[in-house]
């Protein structure tokens, strides 16, 4: 489970993700209708980048091997106002 954890003006959030959602989003991302909606919404907006098209088949040992290595942390910032972020396995 990825567990994400915010400290914003004192108060503490900790939001856990299950590895489900995780392949859930991922069959989202590499999906070509979504792939396709994504990049005419951001030229609608002028934006020149493209969302590239990412394969299932790259993801999913990505997805397997982060289910391996629990316990690692991912993401740790710290901002002069205080907010942290702590993104852990």
């Amino acid at each position: 489970m990825l567990r994400v954890k915010l400290k914003v003006n004192d108060k503490r959030f900790s939001i856990p993700v299950p590895y489900a959602v995780l392949n859930l989003a991922s069959l989202m991302i590499t999906s070509k209708r979504i792939n396709r909606l994504i990049n005419q919404a951001m030229k609608k907006d002028g934006s020149k980048f493209t969302f590239p098209e990412i394969d299932r088949k790259d993801l999913k040992p990505l997805l397997h091997g982060l289910s391996k290595h629990r316990g690692i942390t991912l993401v740790e910032t710290k901002l002069k106002d205080g907010t942290e972020v702590v993104v852990k396995l």
